[in-house]
């Protein structure tokens, strides 16, 4: 029987019963008792606060009248197993379910296309592994090799496994970087518009960020302020827009990285879907000693391994040993083992065949309906996304709230930059949705474009 929490306050005006019986709801209603659990006796109880028999059992008669206990015959007294709901509390009103959501939302993962025994399988080797000894800062030796091949072969970048290290994903490994290789008051040139979570990592290491912009053709490196300490990009698939940037602006970054002693920030986000031409070296492979490249498994697996990999200079990779060993932390073993796995075994490979025809499929889907629908889709053959142009604010938030309120998931573009937005419009994703519900969402998302373009425009008419 379970020890009862009563106090009782012997020289106040209230009823010795009322408190007694007061406690017991208490105790039922914050989970102390529990549907099913036998109390103790009247006489047991009047025992154990030194209350004459009648004040226990003056406070089991209440209980039992309002529902809260009931008495089994030869058995004892117990708590109902659905207590009432408090008296004068009023009834919860009821709601209509929620319509389903379908996630247009740019920079969502596509799990459903994960190969089920492919993911079993790399999680029964993460359990076999044996279990750590000790602390690995800079990720487990088996992660880091494996992340070196996978670079080699995915995406042309020869580095080996001493450049590379674990991370718990893009914007853990900025922070990181902010905090081993820069110091407070430090500038760093972010695309405008960009991603925003690397700016808040940024700021949150004390770091100021400019806005770089950016054109069709990616970050425009002539505008890059003078006096920076790094430059963070996305040159294969611009995060939101979608451009890629060509040689002639690679080299010149690099160039003037090189010049002018600033790091770049590589993020390759999603570098490895691209559906019409093979992609552009990357700006590590132009300049390893200059750039710090990243990557994540969150788009192309899935953000619940909560890994990522980090390759760059001696420098940067020493600075953020050293920092993990200062504040003892590293990233978690769980999500590496399981990466790994996904490469040694060739099943990352697949996964990443089979991603791309299945995102060159959506993309293809999406263009044309919005073409149908008289709109633009913007940005490269590549990624999971694409940005639908708007002409103002006005119309970006009607069409958010319209696709809300019609069951779709949208992304606005204004959200992406760092200071005053100068572009509006949709950041479409494909990636969060299988196939045949996008097919379904595609006529939805069409009527919810024209009618936020159509009321943006009465909105401005004359008169």
């Amino acid at each position: 029987m379970p020890e009862l929490p009563i106090v009782l306050d012997r020289t106040g005006g209230r009823p010795l019963a009322v408190q007694v019986a007061e406690a017991v709801r208490e105790a039922t209603v914050v989970g102390v008792l529990r549907p099913g659990e036998r109390l103790p006796s009247t006489r047991d109880l009047a025992g154990r606060l030194g209350v004459s028999r009648s004040v226990t059992a003056a406070a089991y008669d209440q209980l039992l009248a309002e529902g809260w206990i009931e008495g089994r015959h030869g058995s004892g007294t117990y708590v109902t197993e659905v207590p009432p709901a408090p008296r004068n509390r009023p009834a919860r009103r009821r709601t209509a379910p929620a319509a389903p959501t379908v996630d247009l939302y740019a920079g969502s993962a596509s799990p459903g296309t994960i190969d089920p025994a492919a993911w079993r399988r790399a999680w029964r080797a993460a359990a076999d592994a044996p279990v750590p000894g000790r602390h690995e800062r800079a990720g487990l030796t088996s992660m880091r090799v494996a992340v070196a091949e996978h670079l080699l072969r995915h995406r042309g970048l020869v580095v080996g496994p001493d450049a590379v290290l674990a991370t718990a994903g893009t914007s853990a490994a900025v922070g990181e970087f902010a905090v081993a290789a820069l110091r407070p008051g430090d500038r760093v040139g972010m695309e405008e518009p960009g991603y925003q979570r690397a700016t808040a990592a940024f700021r949150a290491a004390g770091v100021e960020v400019v806005p770089v912009p950016v054109d069709h053709h990616g970050l425009v490196v002539s505008a890059i302020p003078a006096g920076v300490r790094a430059v963070y990009c996305t040159p294969a698939h611009q995060y939101p827009l979608g451009a890629r940037m060509p040689a002639d602006r690679r080299v010149a970054l690099v160039r003037r990285a090189r010049d002018e002693r600033f790091w770049v920030l590589e993020d390759d986000y999603d570098g490895e879907f691209r559906f019409d031409v093979a992609p552009l070296p990357l700006l590590a492979a132009l300049a390893p000693d200059a750039v710090v490249h990243l990557g994540t498994a969150s788009k192309i697996l899935t953000p619940g391994l909560g890994t990522g990999w980090l390759a760059g200079p001696p420098a940067v990779v020493a600075a953020l040993e050293e920092h993990r060993r200062r504040t003892a932390t590293q990233p978690s073993p769980a999500g590496q083992q399981v990466l790994t796995a996904l490469i040694e075994h060739g099943d990352l490979a697949r996964h990443l065949r089979r991603l791309r025809r299945v995102l060159a499929e959506r993309r293809a889907l999406v263009v044309d309906a919005v073409r149908a629908a008289g709109f633009t889709a913007t940005g490269d053959a590549a990624g999971a996304h694409v940005v639908v142009p708007l002409p103002s604010a006005a119309a970006e938030r009607a069409a958010v709230t319209g696709g809300a309120a019609a069951g779709l998931a949208l992304d606005g573009l204004a959200r992406h930059h760092l200071g005053s937005p100068d572009r509006y419009g949709l950041v479409l994703g494909y990636a969060g949705v299988e196939t045949d519900p996008l097919r379904r969402a595609l006529p939805v998302l069409a009527g919810v474009l024209r009618a936020a373009v159509d009321g943006d425009r009465r909105s401005v008419r004359p008169g």
